[in-house]
C-alpha cells in the first residue's frame, strides 16, 4: 500500500476543507456519485498500490491534519486539452495526528511507517491542538 500527500492550498482547517465540500455538493457542482474529486497534473505511476488503498493525505497549515480514500485515479485532459489525473476520494474525512510538513510543489508518495496516526473520531478539537503539540515535541 502506497499513500498520497499534497498540500491543501487555500484551505487552513479540517473544518474549512468540509464546509468547502459541503458547498460544492450542496450546490450540485460535485459528482453525482458522492466522491470527492482533486485534479492533479500528474498520474501517479504506483496506481495499483494506492486505488482502494492508501489515502490523500492533506497537509494544511505546515502540518498533515487529515486524510481521505482513494478509491480511484482518473485519467483525463483539462479545459486546455492538457492530460491530468482526476483523484476520486471517499467523502469522510479522517483527522490525523498533526504532524509537521514544509511546503512542496505537487504530491508525493507517503509510506504507511510516514503517515501519522488517525485520531480517535471522539477527540474534541482541544484533544487535536494537544495531540498537536504532543508531535511537536516529539511524544507522539
Amino acid at each position: 500500500m502506497t499513500n498520497l500527500i499534497k498540500l491543501c492550498v487555500g484551505v487552513t482547517s479540517v473544518d474549512e476543507l468540509i464546509e468547502h465540500r459541503e458547498y460544492y455538493r450542496s450546490r450540485g457542482l460535485g459528482r453525482a456519485d458522492g466522491l470527492n474529486s482533486h485534479r492533479t497534473r500528474m498520474m501517479p505511476k504506483r496506481r495499483d498500490e494506492i486505488v482502494g488503498k492508501g489515502s490523500l493525505y492533506w497537509v494544511m497549515g505546515g502540518a498533515i491534519r487529515c486524510r481521505q480514500l482513494i478509491v480511484d485515479l482518473e485519467a483525463t485532459t483539462d479545459a486546455e486539452g492538457r492530460s491530468c489525473c482526476d483523484i476520486l476520494l471517499k467523502p469522510e474525512i479522517v483527522n490525523t495526528v498533526p504532524q509537521p510538513k514544509r511546503p512542496f510543489q505537487g504530491w508525493r508518495y507517503l509510506t504507511p511507517a510516514d503517515a501519522p496516526a488517525d485520531i480517535d473520531p471522539g477527540v474534541d478539537e482541544d484533544g487535536a491542538e494537544l495531540a498537536e503539540e504532543l508531535a511537536r515535541l516529539g511524544l507522539i
